[in-house]
């Protein structure tokens, strides 16, 4: 018994100190998740593996990022990934098949479909953002949802490295 005491006093504290370290970094640092929709495809498909970067007061975001948030649809507990298509103050406007930012047409060589909608054009409002699904026809996104506009507080984080599963099970 004396062994067993030994072990569990050299030991416990060593697992404790990982634990609590693992959730401190998963839950400010960086996360890894999964994607459960076809929103991103081409450029992630269902089910590949992203590592979330949690530490967005350290970066500023961009046009073109991916970024993990809580959407603003009523009741939705899930996250959503999506690419960040306005900043604040920018007017966004869908029309002919491409996306207009501040009345210039935006190059996004990611998509591999013309959108089959018009939206806008709107304005997005401080601290908020502007998101779209890569697969535009089908993604639910801001150009659908009741609120087009993602609140800062509600961002998790920004996609710092995608792991395509789907490549790995072929």
């Amino acid at each position: 018994m004396n062994k067993f005491a030994k072990l569990i006093k050299d030991w416990v504290p060593t697992l404790l100190i990982a634990v609590v370290l693992s959730l401190l970094v998963r839950s400010y640092v960086a996360e890894a998740m999964s994607v459960p929709t076809e929103s991103m495809v081409p450029t992630i498909q269902v089910g590949d593996r992203l590592i979330v970067d949690k530490m967005l007061w350290a970066t500023s975001l961009k046009h073109g990022d991916i970024v993990v948030f809580h959407p603003p649809i009523a009741g939705e507990t899930k996250l959503y990934v999506k690419r960040l298509i306005g900043l604040p103050g920018d007017v966004v406007q869908i029309k002919d098949g491409a996306l207009y930012r501040n009345g210039v047409k935006a190059d996004e060589s990611y998509l591999k479909v013309e959108m089959d909608y018009s939206f806008g054009p709107v304005t997005v409002p401080d601290d908020h953002y502007f998101f779209l699904g890569d697969n535009r026809n089908i993604s639910f996104d801001a150009h659908l949802w009741d609120t087009p506009f993602v609140s800062k507080d509600k961002l998790i984080g920004k996609v710092v490295l995608e792991i395509p599963v789907h490549k790995l099970l072929r």
